[in-house]
């Protein structure tokens, strides 16, 4: 397929984080970009504003005219796409070239110097502080999250060099063609797709297979590659790391040589790994370490990765789309590092009902840590309910006598009652667009109250 001979492009799902980025991708090479998502949201807001064409109702009738050609128009669909879906089956039936996200992303890259990150945690932050790296380079970056620097999903560079995520839900990595990669975690996760946790390392390892330069991975993990960690014998190494001023500061020591004094504004442990891993891809690439040193300074982070909405000395408001028991115990980790004697409140929507089940001893402990606990119901998403898999199931297995379920109606009440300096709102459904509501509640002047 020769991208330059598409005039018009049409997304299924265009409101994705992912789908998002390859719209305003194309929109910037001069193309006809419109498409259909469920529900308007600040990405399709944002994409009108471009003039991008969009729908939010399932029906043929509302396919822009000019997008009917079949033989000018590229239809791309997101796999959250219900399979009786009106407009993605007439595309189909009507003999349009129709294709995944992940299969266009590879026809986008595969002519470049391709930079994929890939890990069931700490993609999308890894990705970002790696795209930022790389616009010295004027590498283009598809990010999975909205990098704050550029307040976008997409860093537009030249078509020489790319970054993507390597997405490993539905096995859609392996429509890449990495030269360097990274792979951050192998922990379970999507078993909706594959079933049991071997068939996700298989996968990873068939990625890693791909990889036609370098691949560095997280020390630990069962591939071969260039290794990197926390004061370890990593081939990558980071030391001496501490706290000043609200930032770490630590030591870099590569295969070929060292460099002090890196300073990294975001919190957790896990997100310096996350910096050391975008350290090393950028390094393999060429980019020297003095100037990834500075680009790491300059880094300010991904929205809804450990994102501060209030910060003051009487309450600090945490935005995460922390949605599996690993991300989640990252979180209470970073919180903890910057406020160790402060209580902490977390407010959780789960995310999927087969996440719940598969994991719920493990989402149970990991909320147990906080000192308050509030559960929001399931959010489906792709699912339909599994029967007694709820958050009430949930909420029995913490081990918390501060624990509740509140309701999207109730939840800035039961905030508000909330003794916690710090609270953190965390889950990848819709919580994150609660959090708007939320935080400009608690903002307000406090007036009348109970």
């Amino acid at each position: 397929m020769n991208l330059k001979e598409i005039h018009n492009v049409y997304f299924v799902g265009i409101g994705g984080i992912g789908m998002s980025a390859i719209a305003h991708y194309f929109v910037s090479n001069g193309k006809q970009v419109a498409g259909y998502d469920k529900t308007p949201s600040h990405i399709t807001k944002n994409l009108e504003n471009k003039g991008v064409i969009i729908n939010f109702e399932d029906s043929v009738s509302l396919i822009p005219t000019s997008f009917l050609n079949s033989q000018e128009t590229l239809v791309v669909y997101t796999p959250a796409i219900p399979k009786k879906h009106n407009q993605f089956n007439y595309f189909l039936e009507n003999n349009f070239t129709v294709l995944k996200r992940a299969e266009v992303l590879g026809e986008i890259t595969k002519n470049t110097t391709c930079l994929a990150v890939a890990g069931t945690h700490g993609k999308t932050t890894t990705s970002s502080i790696l795209g930022h790296i790389m616009t010295v380079k004027k590498g283009t970056s598809f990010l999975g999250g909205i990098a704050e620097n550029y307040n976008s999903n997409l860093i537009l560079g030249d078509d020489k060099i790319s970054v993507v995520e390597a997405d490993e839900f539905d096995r859609s990595f392996l429509k890449l063609s990495p030269d360097i990669a990274c792979v951050t975690s192998m922990d379970a996760d999507h078993l909706d797709i594959y079933g049991e946790a071997k068939e996700l390392e298989l996968s990873f390892r068939a990625f890693s297979e791909k990889v036609s330069h370098t691949l560095i991975v997280a020390n630990g993990l069962p591939l071969e590659g260039l290794t990197y960690g926390i004061e370890d014998d990593s081939d990558f190494c980071a030391y001496n790391i501490r706290i000043e001023n609200g930032a770490y500061l630590f030591d870099v020591k590569t295969p070929k040589e060292n460099i002090k004094n890196i300073i990294f504004h975001l919190p957790g442990k896990h997100n310096v790994m996350n910096a050391l891993a975008a350290l090393a891809m950028a390094n393999v690439y060429g980019v020297s370490l003095e100037i990834i040193k500075e680009q790491l300074a300059s880094f300010k982070g991904v929205k809804r990765r450990f994102s501060y909405k209030i910060k003051t000395n009487d309450l600090v408001l945490i935005d995460d789309y922390a949605h599996h028991p690993t991300e989640i115990n990252a979180v209470e980790k970073a919180v903890r590092e910057m406020y160790p004697k402060e209580r902490v409140l977390v407010v959780f929507q789960p995310h999927l009902f087969s996440r719940t089940r598969d994991f719920i001893d493990d989402f149970a402990n990991a909320l147990t840590k906080f000192n308050e606990v509030l559960l929001l119901d399931v959010y489906p998403a792709r699912e339909l309910p599994i029967e007694g898999v709820n958050s009430n199931w949930l909420l029995s297995k913490i081990d918390n006598k501060n624990k509740k379920i509140t309701t999207k109606e109730n939840l800035l009440f039961d905030i508000k009652q909330s003794s916690s300096k710090i609270v953190a709102m965390l889950g990848a459904g819709d919580i994150g667009v609660m959090i708007e509501e939320v935080t400009e509640q608690l903002l307000k002047p406090l007036i009348n109250e109970v």
